[in-house]
C-alpha cells in the first residue's frame, strides 16, 4: 500500500491577511491535492494556521477525500465532548507522544511532529521577524527576547530536507 502524501502548515502567529495571500494559498494547496496530497496536518495558535484551515476546508467541498488532522499541543488526553467538537472541523486529532512532558517546548515538539510526518511544508516565515518581547511572569520586572518558533521549525524542516513552500516573504507587510 502506498503512503498517502502529507502536507503541514506552520507560520508566524500574526500575519498580513489579504485576498491575494488567500488566493495564492488556495492555488498552491489545490495543485498539491491534484498531485496526490491527501492529508493536511494543522497546529494552532496562528493566523496562518487559521487561514490554511479555512482554505483546506473550502477545498474539501471539491475534494471530499482529503483529510484534515489537528495535532494538539495541549491536552494529551481529551474528553469525548471536546473530541466531538474538534471532529466537527477535522477528520482526526491526536497529541504526539514526543510532546508528552515537553514543558515549555511542547509547541516546538508538536511542530517537529508536523514536519516529520509531512512530505511538504507550507510555511509563512519571514527571516528577519522577531516575536514581541515577553516577561517570564507577571511579577517579573525584566523581559526577554524569545526565539521565533516558526524560525526553529523552518530550520528543522530544512535539516530534514523537506520540500518547503514559503509564502511569507512575498506577502509580508512593508
Amino acid at each position: 500500500m502506498n503512503k498517502l502524501k502529507t502536507c503541514c502548515f506552520f507560520g508566524h502567529r500574526k500575519i498580513s491577511l489579504n485576498d491575494s495571500l488567500k488566493s495564492k494559498l488556495y492555488a498552491i494547496i489545490e495543485n498539491l491535492i491534484v498531485d496526490g496530497v491527501e492529508i493536511f496536518l494543522f497546529g494552532s495558535k496562528s493566523d496562518f494556521d487559521n487561514l490554511c484551515h479555512e482554505v483546506v476546508t473550502e477545498l474539501k467541498q471539491r475534494y471530499p477525500h482529503i483529510q484534515r488532522v489537528y495535532v494538539r499541543a495541549e491536552y494529551p488526553e481529551i474528553n469525548i465532548d471536546y473530541k466531538k467538537y474538534l471532529l466537527k472541523y477535522y477528520e482526526e486529532t491526536y497529541f504526539p507522544q514526543r510532546a508528552v512532558n515537553a514543558g515549555r517546548a511542547v509547541y516546538i515538539e508538536r511542530n517537529y511532529e508536523l514536519i516529520d510526518r509531512s512530505d511538504i511544508c507550507i510555511v509563512y516565515y519571514i527571516k528577519d521577524y522577531t516575536p514581541p518581547r515577553r516577561k517570564n511572569s507577571k511579577k517579573d520586572l525584566t523581559d526577554y527576547q524569545p526565539k521565533s518558533g516558526t524560525g526553529i521549525a523552518y530550520a528543522y524542516a530544512q535539516r530534514k530536507q523537506k520540500q518547503i513552500i514559503n509564502i511569507g516573504e512575498s506577502y509580508a507587510a512593508p
